[in-house]
């Protein structure tokens, strides 16, 4: 099963966000979306989550047209995402945090209770589960985030920049993470990340974005050899 994005364009007026951009995303696969701010990563995140709806293109889940669907649509079918900022319940327990996912698809609370406690089990935060969610630190934050996209039961996981803010000890820890969750879950993961390090580590492939066009597709090695990468990402990076 893929998810797919075929010939995708956004305006916004005259702005170019996304120009003809095609990307496939399988279950059980690791793939980074990575190029410098502005890029069009987070509109083409938003198009494939059902947030933005492109001017042209296509979008299919398994298959399927996914032409019309709502975000909620998206999120039924399987495809899940994070956003840059977290946005937890602050005057709620983390637990709570994920059952009120759970919740929205329909499971009972009883359920709801049962499977927020065994997903943040899952993710090393089974002692933070009953504390209040604004005295989270921020790697723990980005980690319920994360809880919460995990209760939709994802075919495909979309996490824009989850390692924004972590120092190197966090970002290894969330690269094991990720792969875990590839690992127990089966789920395509689509990883929109600045950090190198834990993209190359991470994906077997990337799709590296620049002013809106995919500028270069392949395995790390392949990307990290190209010359238009070299010139227009870490020349922008530099």
């Amino acid at each position: 099963m893929e998810l797919e994005a075929s010939g995708v364009t956004v305006r916004f007026g005259g702005i170019r966000a996304v120009e003809d951009v095609s990307l496939r995303l399988a279950e059980g696969e690791i793939v980074g979306l990575i190029g410098p701010n502005g890029a069009g990563k987070t509109t083409l995140v938003n198009v494939l989550s059902g947030f933005q709806r492109p001017r042209t293109g296509q979008i299919r889940v398994g298959g399927e047209n996914a032409r019309g669907w709502s975000a909620h649509a998206f999120a039924r079918r399987g495809v899940v995402r994070t956003f840059q900022a977290v946005r937890l319940f602050s005057g709620l327990t983390v637990a709570e945090n994920v059952e009120t996912a759970l919740l929205s698809t329909g499971v009972g609370r009883a359920a709801a209770r049962t499977r927020a406690r065994d997903i943040l089990g899952y993710l090393h935060l089974a002692e933070r589960a009953d504390m209040g969610a604004s005295a989270l630190s921020y790697g723990d934050e980005r980690r319920v985030g994360i809880a919460r996209a995990l209760a939709m039961e994802p075919k495909f996981l979309l996490l824009d920049e989850p390692a924004a803010g972590l120092n190197i000890g966090e970002a290894e820890e969330l690269g094991k993470t990720i792969a875990g969750i590839r690992d127990d879950f089966g789920c395509g993961t689509l990883v929109i990340e600045h950090n190198m390090a834990l993209v190359t580590n991470l994906c077997e492939r990337l799709h590296v974005l620049a002013t809106g066009r995919t500028l270069a597709e392949g395995t790390p090695a392949e990307v990290m050899s190209n010359p238009a990468f070299k010139d227009a990402y870490l020349g922008a990076a530099a």
